[in-house]
C-alpha cells in the first residue's frame, strides 16, 4: 500500500529548510518509496556528463534533485502562502483544502 502524502504532482510548494529554503515550484515527480519529490527549479545540481556520440565535446547539466517531502509545504491557493492540508469528505469524495483559508486544493 502507498503512503498518503499532503503533495501531488503539479502542486505548487515551498522549500522550508535546505539551501533552496524559500523558493517555490511545481512539483515534478514524487517517489514515496523515498518519501521524497522533485521541484522545478530548487535543489538545483550539476552533472558531468561523458563524451559520447551524441554529444562528443561531453558537458555538465543542471538538474533538480530530490527533496524530502517533509521540507515541502503546499501554497495556499487564495493567499499564496504556505499552509498545511487536511481532508474532508464533499459529496461522497475525499478532498484535500488549506487549513489557512479552508480552500479545496485542486
Amino acid at each position: 500500500m502507498q503512503t498518503k502524502l499532503h503533495i501531488k504532482v503539479g502542486d505548487t510548494v515551498r522549500v522550508t529548510t535546505g539551501k533552496s529554503k524559500g523558493k517555490e515550484g511545481k512539483v515534478l515527480s514524487i517517489n514515496r518509496d523515498k518519501l521524497r519529490a522533485v521541484v522545478e527549479g530548487a535543489n538545483m545540481m550539476t552533472k558531468h556528463l561523458k563524451p559520447n556520440a551524441n554529444n562528443p565535446q561531453g558537458s555538465i547539466e543542471k538538474k533538480e534533485a530530490p527533496i524530502h517531502v517533509s521540507n515541502l509545504m503546499v501554497l495556499d491557493p487564495k493567499t499564496n502562502e504556505p499552509t498545511r492540508v487536511g481532508r474532508k469528505l464533499v459529496d461522497g469524495k475525499n478532498v484535500r483544502y488549506s487549513k489557512k483559508s479552508g480552500e479545496e486544493i485542486k
